[in-house]
């Protein structure tokens, strides 16, 4: 008993505790949230598996807490073929959800599991530990190198967005590798080269890569002039009756379980998911949003400065990737959820309902808690 109480002590001396606290309160709100929506829903087993899904993402932080980040980094190239393989097994056995054929998921056992969520903690590791190699070499500025990033980050970009067209996840791959070689100091005129060759192609890509109700969905918020009627009705009903719901909530909400929208199946699609926030808007009012964003806030700051403490690159720039996959899904899930974003389907970290996504959450943030968990180089210790 002793050596377990030892081993207890230990672990929440040395792991980030703040964290994993963020981390926890976060998604006992979230299950709060899911709780009161699911109400009338008896056949749902959402609260369920969220509760099941915690308790995994919980061991998988204390596991992740004590991995050497560089060790796992140094095998990079089995974790981009994992990565690729992972994805590619999605078309034999994938399933999807809505009414565009999306083929997002995993069933096993009658358990789901996302891939692609997965794939984000493997992409980090991958991208830190190139831009850590080109860093330490001095050429990350190179053409070469940037050639060798962008083929690494276009295959697994690729193989997420054409599989599974699931353009919300793919969204969040490219939010992580331009916060990324932010973060490794890439020079400000190659952020400048390829914001500009973006915006020269996209056209085309919306004309040509995007499926029609992709187009609609990127285009609503910002020019819905240029969508046909049709399609921006069917777009737009989703986030419209979010912000309505949201709105209705005022300043303090309508209170658990009194929701009009929430306790309405079907009133807002994928409201335990994409659309939680609407939740806690018509329920909880201003101050519970304000709560959701105070907490993800919190993480995402903790992040970035336990990468500023690091003792090394590869570090630093994994708790950077891990902040901005976390910043990214945020700012685009509630930017849906207020019709301000485009909606493609994210879900924001700790509170959407998703095993995937609350597992891999509690995953990187224990891998972040690893990092803090290393000890410095003896030279740098005094400083």
């Amino acid at each position: 008993m002793k050596v377990v109480i030892g081993a207890i002590g230990k672990f929440f001396s040395e792991a980030d505790v703040l964290l994993l606290f963020l981390g926890i309160a976060s998604a006992i709100y979230g299950v709060i949230l899911i709780s009161s929506s699911a109400r009338n829903d008896p056949g749902s087993t959402d609260v369920t598996v969220q509760i099941i899904s915690i308790i995994i993402g919980l061991v998988l932080f204390i596991i992740f807490s004590y991995v050497d980040i560089d060790i796992i980094a140094d095998k990079s190239i089995f974790l981009f073929a994992f990565s690729i393989l992972f994805v590619l097994t999605l078309i034999p056995w994938g399933y999807g959800a809505g009414y565009y054929g999306r083929r997002a998921w995993l069933r096993f056992f009658g358990i789901g599991i996302q891939p692609a969520e997965i794939v984000k903690v493997t992409f980090i590791v991958i991208m830190a530990r190139m831009i850590t190699t080109f860093k330490e070499r001095r050429t990350l500025d190179s053409i070469l190198s940037l050639l060798q990033i962008g083929a690494v980050f276009a295959i697994i970009f690729g193989t997420v967005f054409y599989i599974s067209e699931d353009l919300g996840t793919a969204v969040v791959f490219f939010a992580i590798l331009v916060g990324m070689l932010f973060a490794g100091g890439l020079k400000l005129r190659w952020f400048i080269i390829f914001g500009a060759a973006i915006a020269a192609i996209f056209p085309f890509l919306l004309d040509n890569v995007f499926l029609p109700h992709q187009r609609a969905r990127i285009l609503a918020p910002f020019f819905p002039e240029l969508v046909d009627p049709e399609w921006l009705e069917r777009v737009s009903w989703q986030p419209d009756r979010s912000v309505e719901a949201i709105a209705s909530g005022g300043i303090f909400g309508q209170g658990l379980g009194n929701g009009r929208f929430t306790q309405s199946p079907g009133s807002i699609p994928a409201h335990r998911t994409d659309f939680i926030f609407s939740i806690a808007g018509e329920e909880l009012g201003f101050i519970g949003c304000l709560l959701i964003i105070a907490l993800l806030l919190a993480i995402i700051i903790r992040c970035i400065y336990v990468g500023v403490k690091s003792n090394n690159t590869l570090g630093m720039l994994v708790c950077a990737g891990v902040a901005v996959k976390f910043a990214a899904q945020t700012i685009e899930n509630i930017g849906m959820a207020l019709g301000l974003m485009p909606v493609i389907g994210i879900t924001l970290p700790f509170f959407s309902a998703g095993g995937s996504s609350i597992v891999t959450c509690f995953a990187a943030i224990g891998i972040v808690s690893g990092i803090r968990m290393r000890p410095r180089p003896a030279r740098f210790r005094s400083l």
